[in-house]
């Protein structure tokens, strides 16, 4: 109930941000166009965003007849997870990238899904893998992913209609004039990142425990996010690249020149969520240094098709 009021208020602020930048761009006729375009919007962010957040990344559903035996258990685990945690069943993903990833979409769990990148998969084992993906099935539980998806369609809008104020300007005869829009496009993205960061961080710490309880395992998650963030600073992701109002929806954040747990991080510190995570698990986090970037595991997943790689771990 929470996140679904959250994600209302979220649209309600889309809703504001639009009318204004309309009316600094043709004042009340613009203002009007805007409340139409800002009402069509909330409807296309509500039922649609998932499925423009996979178009974005190009992601491939995939089942237990895919070819890869690989694949194969990384269906078989996510669908055997939900099924614990008392969820639907989620339809799942792929996305060929090499960066080890991995996020959740979708308005409600009746409607989720999750993706992981090749990448993940080849470089973790299936523990890890397992670990990955009950953190993405805890999001779906909190119902995280509706507000997460929106926040990423509203953040992308906001920045375009900033960008549409900065190249049109507005009327020199109403009071804010051309220095007033120049300050909206210059804040709106500002805001729009920071609606991102403030929804963000609290959230990866809950889904964190709430992952580490449905796969049992909070030492694989622990595993798993030492090894993704030291290999994802390595792997530029073009796709999250091109689309940053995404990036909160990943586990680590995909974004070259990532940070900490401060004002500009969409994601907590690994090292803070790995420790929390080990504590968790009865250990101690203490001293806790990122491991040297590790090599992708095996050959590469084939999207549709192929044979499988070379593929070790205490999971097979």
């Amino acid at each position: 109930m929470r996140n679904t009021l959250r994600t209302f208020m979220l649209l309600a602020a889309l809703t504001a941000l639009f009318v204004a930048v309309g009316y600094m761009i043709g004042g009340p006729a613009g203002m009007a166009v805007a409340l139409l375009f800002a009402g069509a919007m909330n409807l296309v962010s509500y039922w649609n965003a998932d499925k423009i957040v996979l178009r974005l990344y190009r992601a491939q559903p995939v089942d237990e007849s895919h070819p890869s035996a690989m694949i194969r258990n990384y269906v078989a685990d996510v669908t055997a997870m939900a099924e614990g945690a008392g969820l639907p069943r989620p339809a799942v993903y792929i996305v060929d990238n090499p960066q080890p990833n991995a996020f959740a979409t979708g308005r409600d769990p009746q409607h989720a899904a999750v993706c992981a990148t090749t990448g993940l998969l080849q470089m973790l084992d299936r523990r890890e893998i397992r670990g990955v993906m009950g953190h993405e099935l805890a999001h779906v539980k909190h119902r995280d992913t509706l507000t997460m998806t929106v926040t990423a369609t509203i953040a992308g809008a906001i920045s375009a209609l900033a960008n549409i104020a900065f190249f049109f300007g507005g009327s020199r005869e109403r009071g804010a004039g051309l220095i007033g829009t120049i300050a909206l496009a210059l804040l709106a993205p500002i805001a729009a990142a920071l609606v991102q960061m403030a929804i963000s961080r609290g959230r990866e710490y809950e889904a964190d425990r709430g992952g580490a309880e449905i796969s049992g395992d909070p030492q694989a998650l622990a595993s798993a996010l030492a090894k993704i963030e030291a290999y994802a600073k390595g792997v530029v992701n073009v796709d999250a690249e091109r689309n940053p109002a995404t990036s909160h929806m990943f586990i680590i954040n995909p974004l070259s020149g990532q940070g900490a747990d401060n004002l500009f991080s969409t994601h907590p510190a690994t090292r803070n969520r790995v420790e929390a995570l080990m504590k968790l698990a009865g250990g101690s986090g203490g001293g806790w240094t990122a491991p040297a970037k590790p090599r992708a595991r095996g050959t590469a997943v084939p999207v549709t098709g192929g044979q499988d790689g070379p593929r070790k771990g205490p999971w097979g």
